[in-house]
Parts: C-alpha cells; sequence; structure tokens
C-alpha cells in the first residue's frame, strides 16, 4: 500500500526541485512579454465568449510561477525567495489590470457574457478547486519527468481570467465585479501557495534555515490568518448559492405540479422571487 502511493521513486534531485520552482518567479524578458500577450488573449476570450481561447491564455500565462513559489519558499524557510515572489506577484497582478482595463475602455463590445459573469461569484468550491490543483501542480513540478500537470493546473484554477473580469470591472465602472474577481484571484493565489506549502512539508525538502519558535510562531499566525480571512468569506457567498439553488429547485418543482393537477392550465412563462 505505502509502495503504491510513494512519491520518492520518480522524485527529482532536490537542486532540480529548487531550480524549477525559482525559475519561474521573475517577471522580465521573456516572461513579462508572455504575460502581456495572456492578458490580451483571456480579455478578448472573455469579451466575445469564447472558452477556447480563454482556455488558451490560460496556458500560455506564466503567473503560476510566483505563486508556487512563494509557497515553496515558506516550506523551506527561504524569505528572500517569499519577499521576490511576492513582489512579482504584485508587479504581474498591476500589469494585468492595467492592461486589461484598457483593452475594455477600446473595444466596442462591453455585454457581459457568461464566462466573464462566472469570475464574479467565487464560493467554497472555488477554494477546493485552487488547493487541490495547487497540490496536483507541486506534484508535477517535483518529476523528474515532467508532465502535462502544470499546463492542466493553470486551465483547473484559472488565475489569468479572474484579473481580466476585474479590469473589466475597472473599465466599466462596476465594482461589484471587480471585488468578485479579484477576490476569486485572491483565493487561487493564497490556496495554490498553500497546497505548495503543504506538499514541500510532506515531501520533507530541506530547509536552508532554522526558524527561531518566535519566528515560527509569528509566521504561523501570518498564514493562518491569510487563510482564514480569504475562506470566510467564501463560505457565506457558498451558503447564499446553495440556498438560491434550493430555492430555484423548489419553485420549479412547485410550477411542474400546478400543470399537472390543471392540465387545462397552459403556463407561458413564469419568473421566480
Amino acid at each position: 500500500f505505502h509502495a503504491r502511493f510513494d512519491l520518492q521513486p520518480d522524485q527529482a534531485d532536490t537542486s532540480e526541485i529548487d531550480q524549477t520552482f525559482r525559475s519561474g518567479v521573475e517577471f522580465r524578458g521573456t516572461a513579462l512579454w508572455v504575460l502581456i500577450f495572456a492578458i490580451f488573449i483571456a480579455s478578448i476570450g472573455l469579451n466575445v465568449n469564447s472558452t477556447a481561447v480563454i482556455i488558451g491564455a490560460m496556458l500560455i500565462s506564466p503567473l503560476m510561477g510566483p505563486i508556487m513559489a512563494l509557497g515553496y519558499g515558506a516550506g523551506i524557510n527561504d524569505s528572500a525567495l517569499m519577499r521576490s515572489s511576492l513582489f512579482n506577484l504584485g508587479l504581474a497582478t498591476v500589469l494585468s489590470l492595467l492592461a486589461s482595463t484598457a483593452y475594455f475602455l477600446i473595444t466596442p463590445l462591453s455585454q457581459a457574457h457568461s464566462e466573464l459573469l462566472a469570475r464574479t461569484t467565487p464560493t467554497i468550491w472555488d477554494v477546493l478547486i485552487a488547493f487541490f490543483g495547487g497540490l496536483a501542480g507541486v506534484i508535477g513540478a517535483t518529476r523528474r519527468i515532467k508532465s502535462n500537470l502544470i499546463p492542466g493546473v493553470a486551465i483547473a484554477t484559472a488565475l489569468m481570467p479572474p484579473l481580466c473580469t476585474a479590469g473589466y470591472g475597472l473599465a466599466v465602472g462596476n465594482f461589484q465585479y471587480f471585488g468578485g474577481a479579484i477576490y476569486l484571484f485572491a483565493i487561487n493565489c493564497v490556496f495554490i501557495a498553500i497546497a505548495t506549502l503543504v506538499m514541500v512539508r510532506l515531501m520533507r525538502l530541506p530547509s536552508i534555515k532554522l526558524l527561531e519558535d518566535r519566528s515560527r510562531v509569528k509566521r504561523r499566525t501570518i498564514i493562518g490568518v491569510v487563510v482564514v480571512s480569504t475562506l470566510v468569506p467564501s463560505l457565506y457567498l457558498a451558503f447564499n448559492l446553495v440556498q438560491k439553488e434550493w430555492f430555484d429547485m423548489n419553485s420549479r418543482r412547485y410550477v411542474q405540479e400546478v400543470v399537472r393537477s390543471h392540465p387545462n392550465v397552459l403556463v407561458l412563462s413564469h419568473s421566480a422571487d
């Protein structure tokens, strides 16, 4: 049983794993241009409601790099890597918002389609997707033979579309869209990083230094506060979503019962309040 679930046999060398995580942190040169192109591709995909275009943007987006490096840095107690990851993630976020806002200010198509609206109401299920996607991503990044896990995680967790949706919210002055999309992006960032931290500790990758008890408690407190503050609103939104789904199901059932009990009544349309 242990041998079947063991991750050690195909795990890469520690130095190779370290290089894999560090190589995706910096946004300069190629990575920066690819990020900008991915922003415009995702914005266009949301604008014309094209799922295929949005998936393409998620595949080429380099946003996953600094997020996973942040969790890796926390796992091996590398404060410099954590600071660099946060800086580059913040830079990428600002650039993405600026570029997507500029696109949606210029484009003549201003209607919010289903692909865009889907990124405005995150719930606890988005938290689960980000966490389990992050776990899968770390396993893929630490193997000797690289697979299609990382692209799959990029599609599942969808980092780029929420940022472009937030840019749409800024462009049209809809701050409800902006807030929901930024919150979804924050969920993805936090729980992918947490999943990376968890896997790094489970795989017992070597730390670069040992933390003092006070520093360890401080770091754990900060991580706990960030996780809880990110998680709680998603639970509330999920509760509202479940209530709405339950009400919609009951309202449809009621209409069906009325129709069955009154065969001479023809329902042309109905709306539930």
